[in-house]
């Protein structure tokens, strides 16, 4: 026999295992641990967490390439979400607070600015971006694979969800990853709504408009770009919805009108024909005008195309009717209110009003609740987003924004690529007994490390009052879980895996203010430390409690508050430079709420110092414990001494075991008399 053959046969092997990894993919149906449907941001996102773990996943997507949403939308090709690529730092965390395309990973040039250097990008390049994110990590990704039905059995091993593609083949899971997105058009019925162009398929050729007046559903983002797009063409732009515009620089939301689309308001407020208007949706009617209309003296003339017209359904004679219908003139605003803002014909209507969640593919054993906001467009999910009614089933990328409507960036990529990474800290906890990451630290080093997050850490910065980060204090030492669930926090243990003792717990929380100002006058910003807590920009605020909240007690929290009324709470004055750093501002009241709460002097000494003040004290400082007395931080130079009065007054660690013999406390020092002090004052 040859000698070469069994090596050649082994290479053959190889390269068919390498072909065909996993027999499933041979067939393309098969039985997963985790299923993730849709291979949007959300989904990549996803399944670069589920990689690294080396878990038993599949990304499935109906299109033949990932982010095939950004293919067709935004319809004017331009994104709003920024793309600053220069911050004058090379902190990768702290770039990320400005970088809101880009996805987590362990690759640091892995970003969309390798795609694009504009600052608002196009929108082609987020598919490049995707697509390169998914191959140079190697995502399990399984193209033209149309999901039409979703269903959940049980079985021995415990409930799984079948997913049926359109060649009637099923994948099996035990829990599934819905990053579906948004992508069915949000529609409101009224009397005429078969007459409205959607936005998904309107021309986005300005000449189309050329010299014509047209009306827009709508007054977010979608309608502006819209809007700005056409309005250098058309005769003029009208914009109806059910409520006034709201600006993001206002709200602090980014999903609300941006100023890179508001142009409109200009002509509006200008007087340039164009014009914004309130009217509840599902009152009005759009009717189409007959061939004839009428002029200014009341002689016919001829309407060479159909016109529509803005009514009220109350005027209409035929109120039952949902389809579009000639108008009769007493039939027009024009005729029952003779200055009605909208009383003119218009010659196209299109309605932006955003989109829904595809409710349509989950069967009834498997199909998420409706949102209870949102005008019920979103599925309704657990502060640790899954589903309420369906275990197993989490929902990710902006489908999950019903958590945080309105409230916080969860329903943007810069948002929603943290939450999707608590969701996967959640599910190792759960189903392979990893507890959620976390960082042991002296209690001396806690102010430190405060800092460091509050003035670099992008997670709980984007997803403000969403995300947070949980101090438990143990004594001498505490452990620190970045960015936890906020709502979840009567929860902690089970999804975090950590235990909280008597000791209890700080979190951490970035907010704006409660109170309504005017955020371009006089007087927007506090920078007075003394009243930090009526700070109006983003500034963390630290929550102390000595026990987890409840259930009962997240319920009952006060309108506006992340969550439930703390045993005490400390804001950080808000910062123009959003750098909470300086000595007198931020630091020195950190440190006097955190001494507060773990009951101890957290102040840095110098050898000196703490050789004084280990001879006078029964528990020298925490630092001096944990440094010079283990040997730790010596200075030799005589220039760094400092007499034992600059450190003040000395408290005592109130920690267990502080009656007796303390094992810590060199014996030398106890034979050569130092003191006992007992209680902990500190001047506030």
């Amino acid at each position: 026999m040859d000698p070469s053959l069994p090596y050649l046969t082994l290479l053959i092997l190889i390269g068919c295992t390498e072909c065909f990894p996993d027999d499933r993919q041979q067939n393309g149906t098969g039985r997963y641990d985790y299923c993730v449907l849709g291979a949007g941001p959300s989904g990549l996102q996803m399944g670069y967490f589920l990689s690294r773990a080396k878990r038993d996943y599949v990304i499935l997507e109906r299109n033949s390439g990932p982010g095939s949403f950004f293919n067709k939308y935004p319809r004017h090709r331009k994104l709003i979400s920024i793309n600053k690529i220069y911050t004058g730092s090379q902190n990768r965390e702290f770039n990320m607070r400005h970088d809101w395309n880009s996805l987590l990973s362990d690759r640091p040039n892995l970003l969309l600015k390798r795609v694009s250097r504009d600052f608002f990008p196009p929108a082609d390049a987020f598919p490049v971006y995707l697509s390169m994110f998914e191959k140079e990590l190697g995502l399990r990704v399984r193209y033209g694979v149309d999901i039409g039905r979703i269903g959940a059995v049980r079985s021995p091993e415990g409930r799984r969800y079948i997913l049926t593609d359109q060649h009637e083949l099923d994948y099996t899971c035990s829990v599934l990853l819905v990053a579906s997105g948004l992508w069915v058009p949000q529609r409101v019925e009224f009397v005429g709504s078969d007459l409205v162009e959607g936005y998904e398929s309107i021309s986005t050729d300005p000449e189309d408009y050329k010299d014509q007046a047209v009306l827009i559903l709508g007054k977010g983002n979608s309608a502006f770009e819209t809007a700005q797009s056409i309005s250098g063409r058309a005769k003029l732009v009208h914009m109806l919805s059910s409520n006034p515009v709201r600006l993001a620089w206002q709200t602090h939301y980014v999903g609300d009108l941006r100023a890179v689309n508001n142009d409109l308001l200009d002509t509006y407020q200008l007087k340039s024909l164009d014009g914004l208007a309130e009217i509840p949706l599902d009152k009005i009617a759009i009717t189409q005008l007959k061939e004839q209309g009428w002029s200014r003296s009341g002689a016919k003339k001829k309407v060479n195309k159909p016109k529509f017209c803005v009514t009220l359904k109350k005027y209409l004679q035929h109120q039952e009717e949902k389809n579009g219908s000639d108008a009769r003139r007493a039939e027009t605003l024009e005729y029952q209110l003779d200055n009605f803002s909208m009383r003119k014909p218009y010659d196209r209507v299109i309605s932006c009003l955003g989109f829904r969640f595809n409710f349509s593919i989950f069967q009834s054993s498997a199909r998420p609740l409706n949102s209870d906001n949102a005008k019920g467009r979103l599925p309704r999910l657990t502060a640790w987003y899954e589903g309420d009614n369906t275990p197993g089933l989490f929902v990710l990328g902006t489908a999950a924004h019903s958590r945080d409507y309105r409230s916080s960036a969860g329903g943007f990529v810069h948002g929603f690529r943290y939450t999707v990474r608590s969701v996967h800290r959640v599910l190792e906890q759960r189903y392979h007994g990893n507890p959620w990451q976390s960082t042991e630290l002296s209690t001396t080093q806690l102010q430190s490390w405060i800092l460091k997050r509050i003035n670099e850490a992008s997670g709980p910065y984007q997803m403000f009052e969403v995300l947070g980060d949980v101090i438990l204090l143990r004594g001498s030492r505490c452990e620190y879980v970045e960015e936890f669930t906020l709502q979840a926090l009567p929860r902690f243990s089970s999804l975090s895996g950590h235990e909280v003792s008597k000791h209890g717990l700080i979190v951490l929380v970035m907010q704006y203010g409660k109170n309504k100002v005017d955020y371009l006058g006089r007087g927007r910003a506090d920078t007075e430390w003394t009243t930090a807590w009526k700070s109006n920009f983003l500034h963390p605020v630290l929550y102390y409690y000595d026990k987890l909240p409840t259930d009962e007690e997240m319920k009952l929290r006060p309108p506006g508050w992340p969550l439930p009324r703390p045993k005490a709470i400390h804001h950080m004055v808000e910062d123009f430079l959003t750098e909470w750093g300086t000595p007198i501002s931020h630091i020195q009241p950190l440190r006097r709420f955190l001494e507060h709460c773990v009951q101890t002097d957290l102040r840095a000494f110098y050898a000196e110092s703490c050789f004084r003040l280990s001879l006078a004290h029964r528990k020298p400082p925490l630092f001096c414990q944990q440094g010079y007395l283990k040997r730790q931080g010596v200075a030799r130079d005589s220039r760094l001494w400092q007499r034992d009065q600059d450190g003040g007054p000395m408290p005592t660690v109130r920690d267990e075991g502080t009656s007796g013999a303390d094992p810590a406390f060199p014996a030398h020092l106890a034979q050569a008399g130092a003191s006992i002090s007992a209680g902990l004052k500190l001047d506030f």
